[in-house]
């Protein structure tokens, strides 16, 4: 029998329909299938009016006794239903001609919403009806739960049941190819369901069916299909993995320059940091592509690990390039490298978007010729930057660039080695303070090595954070006063909704100037993303130099500003940031040995999700704690910034629910890869797609 899986093939799916369901990820009638609603609701019982209560969700049936359309606040269509126990009102704010004639007194409907208490007595608001006839009323409902699809603008309820009801039946007629692929003996391992029966089951569920299970996500058809989608993304990551092995990669096996600067540096490094430095060298010895990520907490000494690694890379006489994405981030590691670098005349060639034209062009010339040591944010990925052996590509804090960037930057590294005439990639670490959950670098970064800074340098005092509300300004600015005068530097971070460069700029110029005026006895410096690069290295200089008692800044500083004497920051409308943000800003303080403090300025009421977020500041500094919170909160889409990486976003499974099923996950895919490779990789098609790529970098 012919198979069919577009979605032009359904009936009513014309180019519009089609572009709209592309646009969520629907692109075939698999992917439709794939498509689970997020809630059911139990339309299989008639409830009377008279027993009705506020609140519940419930389908009635009724005469109509009045239909009009009244003028208050708001214009709207009443309904006024009676089924013989009681009244129940039908209020519509939004509707049509057509809608008036259809439920004109007389008639009658049968209706689904929820109940609430109105002016005049019980209401639903804009509920679901379907007009009966008076022989209908004693007709049982439907005997299966009504599912409810996640949506976007322009698609309806209804439409999603005439498409979902036509893929069931070309699935019941088996004219899909939505074929099951875990062979029986992995079901049986598993106790799973087949796939057919359980896509039917949550389409379209029959009222004896365990809701609090379903609502749960526990019942055996989700586990089944969830499992499927996390071992697939178990398998492509795994196969992934395989290829970059399959590659060619320099080998850097030459230590000396390493040696050297590990004997120039001023303090001894922690156990954990010698460790992961092992590990990235065990890496850069192989002929395939290291592809390691790096965590490490705010402050515990990302940036010499960095160094370590380009080290070995230049003195193999290969170049080594490390993005950042802030020009302030940028500037902090060419200052770094520059220290360690330049005693052994090995000067680290600077490239930003915002250089001069001349001075663009002298630096670009240096990479086309083979300069060992590049930092740049960016600019560095644009198509116009040639480099002549590129070895080493260092990307920090990489959730901020998008996914086609970093393979833009991976490419460079794919030109000829002269000595082999073959073409090679260059080996990839991927920095970052942002501490990921296990539960997502299981999934998101399976085939990705993982290093752990789990340690700080001695001597860091840990940071006292208090929530303190906005009416309480004054003794903040006492606070503040008071720290200053005894010889500390001070950070007051603002912050804006709006993403815009320029209104974040004002507020910052505003709050420097009342800053001023309360306290005209300090020297204040102001830092924010307009200002030119040369303008934001004095000014940093100045408060380094401890010049400036207090910085006003945005939130360009979150990363890459180390100043040991700053130990109070003040973090303003901090209800309006995410715990990650939080915590990376919070990190510019408590570098040094003196006492610090950040105080979370807030306006109050509080949300309970900015409540949840500033009571986890307040009860912990340690970053993984904070990033499974933030898992929780914001879910992994949010927290991995799935929308600017293009990192696979999961269909069906959520992290944060179903992290128990992740080992289960691991070991279906294992079993599924050894019982059958054509299986594994439909697998892959089915769930993920050409997104794979996504795990090179």
């Amino acid at each position: 029998m012919d198979k069919t899986n577009a979605l032009r093939d359904l009936h009513g799916v014309g180019e519009k329909l089609a572009a709209q369901l592309n646009e969520i990820g629907i692109h075939t009638i698999t992917d439709l299938l794939l498509h689970l609603p997020f809630r059911y609701e139990d339309r299989t019982r008639l409830t009377p009016i008279g027993s009705v209560l506020p609140g519940q969700r419930v389908l009635i049936n009724g005469k109509i006794e009045y239909s009009g359309v009244v003028f208050g606040r708001r214009r709207s269509l009443i309904v006024v239903l009676n089924d013989g126990t009681g009244l129940l009102y039908l209020r519509f704010f939004h509707f049509r001609q057509q809608q008036q004639h259809a439920y004109k007194a007389g008639g009658h409907l049968r209706c689904f919403g929820e109940v609430r208490a109105g002016y005049k007595g019980l209401e639903m608001v804009h509920p679901s009806c379907q007009r009966i006839s008076e022989r209908q009323l004693n007709d049982p409902p439907d005997g299966q739960l009504t599912p409810v699809y996640p949506s976007t603008a322009g698609l309806q309820q209804l439409r999603w049941l005439r498409l979902t009801e036509q893929a069931l039946l070309l699935l019941e007629k088996n004219r899909l190819p939505v074929t099951e692929l875990l062979p029986a003996a992995v079901r049986k391992q598993f106790e799973l369901p087949m796939l057919k029966p359980a896509l039917q089951q949550l389409h379209r569920p029959d009222a004896s069916v365990d809701t609090a299970q379903l609502a749960a996500g526990r019942h055996p058809a989700q586990r089944r299909l969830i499992l499927e989608e996390l071992a697939a993304h178990q398998l492509a990551m795994k196969s992934l993995s395989r290829q970059l092995a399959s590659l060619k990669a320099p080998v850097l096996n030459d230590e000396t320059l390493q040696s050297k600067i590990l004997k120039q540096l001023p303090y001894r490094l922690t156990a954990a940091q010698q460790r992961v430095i092992q590990e990235i060298d065990a890496d850069l010895q192989n002929h395939s592509p290291m592809l390691r990520l790096l965590q490490g907490d705010v402050g515990s000494g990302k940036t010499v690990v960095a160094a370590m690694t380009i080290a070995r890379a230049v003195a193999s006489g290969w170049q080594a390039a490390i993005v950042a994405p802030t020009e302030l981030l940028a500037e902090q590691h060419l200052r770094s490298m520059q220290g360690w670098f330049e005693p052994f005349e090995i000067e680290p060639v600077w490239l930003t978007g915002k250089l001069t034209v001349k001075a663009r062009r002298v630096a670009m010339e240096k990479i086309r010729t083979g300069a060992a040591v590049v930092i740049g944010t960016h600019a560095l990925m644009q198509p116009e930057v040639e480099f002549q052996r590129l070895g080493l590509v260092i990307v920090d804090e990489q959730h901020r660039f998008g996914v086609g960037q970093r393979l833009a930057l991976r490419d460079k590294g794919m030109a000829e080695d002269s000595e082999n005439a073959d073409k090679h990639r260059p080996h990839q670490l991927i920095m970052t303070a942002t501490p990921i959950p296990r539960t997502l670098a299981m999934t998101a970064y399976a085939g990705l090595s993982i290093s752990i800074i789990d340690e700080l340098p001695p001597g860091r005092t840990p940071v006292k954070t208090v929530a303190i509300a906005a009416d309480r300004r004054e003794a903040v600015l006492q606070r503040v006063a008071e720290a200053c005068r005894n010889g500390r530097q001070a950070y007051w971070v603002c912050t804006l909704v709006e993403e815009s460069d320029q209104l974040q700029a004002q507020a910052a110029e505003q709050t420097a100037e009342a800053l001023q005026k309360a306290l005209p006895d300090l020297s204040i410096g102001l830092i924010h993303g307009r200002l030119k690069a040369r303008d934001k290295e004095q000014i940093m200089q100045r408060f380094r130099n401890a010049e400036l008692s207090l910085l006003v800044a945005t939130t360009v500083i979150e990363v890459g500003v180390d100043v040991p004497n700053a130990s109070l920051m003040i973090i303003e409308n901090a209800e309006r940031l995410g715990l990650a943000q939080l915590h990376q800003l919070r990190g510019r303080v408590g570098r040094g040995a003196t006492e610090s403090s950040c105080v979370l300025l807030y306006q109050p009421p509080l949300g309970s999700m900015a409540k949840a977020r500033l009571d986890t500041m307040r009860r912990t500094s340690d970053g993984f704690v904070i990033a499974e919170k933030d898992l929780e909160l914001r879910g992994p889409g949010e927290v991995l910034g799935t929308r600017q990486t293009g990192l696979q976003q999961l269909k069906i499974a959520d992290l944060t629910r179903d992290h128990e099923l992740l080992d289960d996950a691991i070991d279906l895919a294992a079993a599924l890869e050894s019982s059958s490779t054509s299986a594994a990789k439909r697998l892959i098609k089915r769930w993920i797609g050409g997104a794979a790529v996504y795990g090179e970098v």
